[in-house]
């Protein structure tokens, strides 16, 4: 469950801007504020059935938009190589390395 939350995390932070208001809103509350769903439900006076369902269809709109784009794929890549290159850096590498990991 935990590596599930995670990754919706992540996919949230690169696509967030792609979802309705509403969808950001439930995913940010139930990922990010660890609400449940009667929560949700509660504060936007709908059955908790709607939320669920809001949520899972947001989940797999999420994955769609990653498996088109790889964003998170990429980026999950880079850190990688980055780590890499952090070992066999001399001093110098390791402050342009600093910058890019910066601009992230």
């Amino acid at each position: 469950m935990l590596e599930k939350t995670m990754r919706m995390n992540y996919l949230y932070d690169f696509y967030q801007m792609l979802l309705t208001d509403k969808q950001r809103s439930y995913m940010s509350l139930y990922y990010l504020d660890d609400y449940s769903l009667g929560e949700i439900a509660d504060e936007y006076e709908v059955s908790r059935q709607a939320v669920y369902d809001n949520i899972k269809r947001t989940e797999a709109m999420l994955e769609e938009y990653e498996a088109k784009l790889m964003l998170l794929k990429k980026f999950q890549e880079r850190q990688v190589l980055i780590n890499q290159l952090k070992k066999r850096a001399d001093e110098n590498m390791l402050t342009i390395i600093k910058a890019i990991e910066e601009l992230e």
